[in-house]
């Protein structure tokens, strides 16, 4: 297109072509005059045609010619409205993710993601005020309440504090502050102080003596956030500990992450580096990834430790420069997944990772616009059609929980919106 308007532009515009051309035809036929003036218009106007088509298909994608933030998050609040009939209210039936064949994955409050979906709405009622949204995130969350005193998982955090801390800190309401409190005691008890870590789970004792996983440095800010609420430094104090401990052994030299560190609680050193949801041992299974780069966030934000931020800055290089990540920003369910590109996406690593980035970004000054400009490019990304869901109460498809196992692949899963929605909520509070 670009060659054939040049073509016609040196053509018509060449003294001597344009001149012979309109020499010879009226010399010879005075009515050519006429018709050599039109042709010259329909030229003019065939090259503006052609440079507005170059223009539109050379048009990057940016914040000036997509929806704002703000408007992102008032159509998601109208589309939850929308949904919120589609999803009757059943303790027993807490919204997961969908099966292959599209049949929604539910489960009780004992689930480790029951807290998402109620968190979800209470971020959207936070931006919206919207009362059905509120009623409904009232509801869902009652049922999770029991689960405070659930003493058999490192996931009280995500359970209870995604969903009544954040609750908490949007109403104001003294009886979820209550809640966060009575779960982060809870939590506590599973800390073992030869360890220095709280321990994540209680399956594979056979094999596994004291296992901690990557993703338990997301349920810390529960613990931080619970010695500002009481006073009392022994929340602080574990919490602070276990990311220290994490910090030294969860990391290759390339910051990368083991998705597990099995301790001896005798001598309180490593036994075994390995991974449960990961390709191999030795991969980096980007969610992992993307709880360390969270995680350190947040630690860095709570406690000013130097060593916090640099892990977090190191993380966030790894993993947004690595040579396997999309142009989209979008990772493959793992780094060295070994058929790439033919691999499922991880949705949710995405939406984990623009989230911590919005915190680091207020601690380094120095790559803030690189962080910001890496968040605007994920959550540009998951507005478009093709990371849409389309089945209620979801809002994001094409996250992966497990290949391995497998489970979950490839689908709609609530953690995924749940920290989309946070880091659209994270966005709007940035100014440029």
């Amino acid at each position: 297109m670009v060659d054939l308007c040049c073509q016609l532009s040196y053509y018509f515009s060449a003294p001597d072509k344009t001149s012979l051309l309109t020499i010879s035809l009226t010399a010879s036929r005075p009515k050519f005059s006429l018709l050599l003036l039109m042709i010259k218009n329909i030229y003019f106007l065939l090259v503006i045609f052609c440079l507005g088509l170059i223009s539109c298909q050379s048009a990057e994608p940016t914040k000036k010619n997509t929806l704002s933030t703000a408007d992102r998050l008032t159509r998601l609040s109208e589309k939850m409205v929308d949904y919120l009939p589609q999803v009757p209210l059943d303790s027993t039936k807490i919204p997961r993710s969908l099966e292959a064949d599209g049949s929604m994955i539910a489960g009780k409050s004992r689930q480790w993601t029951s807290g998402f979906f109620p968190g979800t709405l209470w971020h959207l009622y936070g931006f919206s005020k919207n009362s059905e949204i509120k009623r409904a995130a009232e509801e869902w969350t009652a049922f999770v309440e029991k689960e405070k005193y659930d003493d058999h998982t490192h996931d009280l955090g995500f359970k209870l504090y995604c969903s009544f801390g954040t609750a908490y800190h949007i109403t104001d309401n003294q009886h979820y502050k209550d809640v966060v409190v009575q779960a982060s005691k809870t939590l506590i008890q599973r800390y073992n102080e030869k360890v220095g870590a709280i321990r994540s789970w209680d399956f594979n004792a056979d094999k596994w003596q004291f296992p901690v996983i990557i993703d338990n440095m997301m349920n810390l800010e529960m613990l931080f956030d619970a010695t500002r609420l009481t006073g009392d430094s022994i929340y602080y104090n574990i919490a602070y500990q276990h990311a220290k401990t994490t910090l030294k052994n969860h990391f290759r030299p390339d910051y990368s992450s083991f998705h597990v560190v099995v301790y001896d609680t005798i001598s309180g050193g490593v036994l075994d580096r390995v991974t449960h949801q990961g390709f191999s041992d030795s991969s980096a299974w980007s969610r992992g990834q993307a709880w360390g780069l969270y995680g350190f966030s947040m630690a860095y934000a709570e406690t000013k430790d130097p060593a916090f931020l640099e892990q977090a800055k190191t993380i966030a290089q790894f993993f947004f420069n690595h040579p396997n990540m999309p142009a989209d920003k979008i990772p493959y369910w793992d780094f060295d997944a070994p058929n790439i590109p033919d691999e499922p996406r991880d949705v949710s690593a995405a939406a984990v990772a623009a989230s911590g980035l919005l915190t680091l970004m207020n601690y380094d000054s120095e790559n803030k616009k690189q962080y910001l400009a890496w968040v605007d490019e994920i959550l540009y990304t998951l507005a478009q059609p093709e990371y849409q869901a389309t089945v209620p109460p979801f809002i994001l498809d094409h996250s992966t929980g497990s290949v391995p196992g497998p489970f979950e692949v490839d689908v709609p899963i609530v953690y995924g919106d749940y920290y989309y929605v946070e880091a659209l909520r994270r966005r709007l509070e940035v100014s440029e």
